[in-house]
């Protein structure tokens, strides 16, 4: 891939991997509802060190290609995506059309903030 492309990519892509351990970072825990709380403080800790570790350098290198106002659009896109999965399928949560017309709406933002100034 080249460079060019890859200072577009890479950044999306480190998002996406901080998202997931942020997601099991923030919301993990509620799967274990039976261990203490400074048990399950100290694990989410833990695992939001290593969300951090992609957070950081993706926002460095986006940085170069991306707005601060793109970087942290994209983050909360992905966000909702990862948790969206996340609640489905570790949470056995149910998405609602509720939650679909809000993400809509969210991506609609998004959409905007991407756009050439009006």
């Amino acid at each position: 891939m080249p460079s060019a492309v890859l200072s577009y990519v890479l950044p999306i892509l480190l998002l996406v991997f901080s998202n997931v351990f942020m997601t099991f970072a923030w919301y993990g825990h509620l799967k274990f509802t039976t261990k203490p709380l400074i048990v399950v403080i100290l694990a989410s800790w833990g695992i939001a060190f290593i969300e951090y570790c992609f957070a950081v350098p993706a926002n460095r290198i986006g940085h170069q290609v991306y707005s601060t106002a793109e970087l942290k659009t994209m983050q909360e896109v992905i966000t909702f995506a990862v948790f969206a999965v996340f609640s489905i399928y570790v949470l056995n949560e149910p998405i609602t059309i509720n939650h679909v017309v809000g993400f809509a709406l969210i991506a609609l933002g998004a959409f905007f903030v991407f756009k050439a100034p009006l």
